[in-house]
């Protein structure tokens, strides 16, 4: 892929990248090509060969596209880990995933040093990258290295398109992280298709500030632009003061988004030439409410193009059909080569518009995962053979095929018999002026199973009381929503993604 990319859009941007700074460094795709080649040519010359696993843990930047490909061209597996884990938690995937070699950020340099000195240590090499300390001792400095290499990969190693080239955790909201498995063919096929499903060409744009270690970054932008020739530009860190402006600056004409950022950008001060900008579609990704949806639609003048998908699925495998009718609140319909259906408890499909299990087919290691790393038993347990995969979501399908998603399984609350959505609740505690943030959990009831426990963060310089809150939501939803208790927080604790981490949450 990469070598026909180079020659066929030679001197045509490939990557933008701007730092947390604002400054900017840019590359073609002849350029890019040649530093993913330095950077295989570096690996080779550690050691690392085909199949082995080297992690990641790296903000945005290019040197995280740099390894990701640069191990992919020699065989090798790269293991991205997410930047806001800490020692046990690093040290759990490093073991996990037969790690050999890091590249880090000098931030981390103090974990990896920890874990280095662990009996149970694999790691025979840490390269620490964007330092401009030259006094690090005992470990590479990754881009003095790279600028050594040759920009002629040294060794062709014979690749197939099942071999795995990623192992990506799960972000693990509910339970410890497991690897996931994606093969040269997985990615090669996200790019293909999620260029299909926004209508993506060569003199497109694609703006993006997901973390790169996560799936939407991979699979919903970057393979999207690069399969297609068009320019991504790869922001450091998303900023809500000055999002907007980069999309309106860059000429974006697609980007990215979630409820996050729907709602602090909705904060901001009204630019006077904010709706002058080239956007044709907002990716969007997670629940708002429509109020929500159209506010954000009607101020910003952008229609956000929903979809349904999670890392297992590599890409929104479910979502509304390029040039044709969006679907609001529906997630859309199977894309293209895939199916879906909706579910009892023993596997047997429901009829239209009865709440079910949300199953996906998919070819593995094709176009869904391969498998969980070294994990057959939680394999079996979410994949059949013949490619249906149990997402552990809740959904509906109506009389038109249209599916809707409800919530997660693990999200949804089971009080005296009642099922109740976790997410809906939250969009209606949210609803309300005064409360910016919500979260709802279950807790255990030893006479209703569960009772709802919310959580809320409120807008700045607002408050309630609990019994407001309360009184708000009996006013607003049915008896058996209504949270038996409220807790209000400063903050919430979160994924790379923004999701709020409910298992730590009581």
């Amino acid at each position: 892929m990469w070598e026909e990319r180079a020659r066929k859009y030679s001197d045509n941007t490939a990557l933008v990248f701007e730092d947390a700074a604002g400054d900017v460094r840019e590359f073609t795709y002849s350029a890019l090509n040649d530093e993913i080649n330095r950077a295989a040519n570096l690996f080779l010359q550690l050691g690392i060969n085909k199949g082995d696993k080297v992690a990641v843990q790296l903000y945005n930047s290019p040197q995280f596209i740099f390894c990701w490909f640069g191990l992919a061209k020699i065989g090798a597996v790269i293991v991205p880990i997410n930047t806001q884990l800490v020692y046990g938690e690093c040290k759990y995937i490093i073991n996990k995933c037969d790690v050999k070699a890091v590249v880090i950020e000098e931030e981390f340099l103090p974990v990896f040093k920890r874990i280095e000195l662990d009996d149970d240590n694999l790691v025979s090499n840490i390269l620490v990258t964007r330092t401009v300390n030259t006094e690090l001792s005992g470990v590479i400095n990754f881009d003095l290295l790279l600028s050594q290499q040759s920009t002629q990969l040294e060794k062709l190693v014979p690749l197939s398109s099942d071999d795995v080239v990623e192992i990506l955790c799960t972000s693990g909201t509910t339970s410890r992280p497991k690897g996931v498995e994606i093969t040269h063919c997985n990615l090669l096929f996200a790019g293909y298709y999620t260029a299909w499903q926004t209508s993506l060409r060569a003199d497109d744009t694609y703006l993006t500030m997901m973390p790169s270690f996560h799936i939407d970054f991979q699979c919903n932008a970057a393979m999207a632009a690069f399969t297609v020739g068009a320019r991504l530009v790869m922001l450091e860190k998303y900023s809500a003061r000055k999002f907007w402006k980069q999309v309106c600056d860059y000429r974006a004409t697609i980007t990215h988004s979630m409820p996050m950022i729907v709602r602090t950008l909705m904060l901001q001060p009204v630019m006077p030439n904010e709706r002058e900008h080239c956007l044709r579609d907002m990716l969007f990704f997670m629940h708002i409410s429509d109020q929500e949806k159209l506010d954000f639609e009607t101020r910003f003048k952008v229609e956000l193009f929903n979809s349904y998908g999670m890392t297992e699925t590599l890409v929104g495998l479910i979502g509304d059909t390029p040039g044709e009718e969006r679907h609001w609140p529906s997630i859309g319909r199977p894309g293209l080569s895939y199916d879906a259906k909706i579910t009892d408890e023993n596997g047997d499909e429901v009829a239209p518009n009865i709440v079910g299990d949300l199953r996906v087919k998919g070819v593995p290691g094709r176009t869904i995962f391969k498998c969980y790393y070294k994990d057959p038993e939680a394999t079996a347990e979410v994949l059949t053979a013949d490619g249906w995969l149990y997402t552990g979501d809740k959904g509906y399908v109506d009389e038109r095929g249209l599916f809707y998603f409800i919530d997660r399984k693990t999200n949804m609350i089971k009080r005296a018999g009642e099922n109740i959505s976790s997410s809906e609740i939250e969009n209606i505690l949210m609803s309300h002026p005064y409360i910016l943030d919500a979260a709802v959990i279950g807790i255990p009831d030893h006479i209703r199973d569960e009772a709802v426990k919310a959580f809320v963060i409120f807008n700045e310089g607002e408050s309630l009381s609990v019994d407001e809150i309360l009184n708000y939501c009996s006013e607003n939803m049915a008896k058996f929503k209504v949270p038996s208790l409220v807790e209000i927080r400063k903050s919430f604790p979160r994924t790379c993604t923004c999701k709020v981490q409910k298992k730590l949450l009581t």
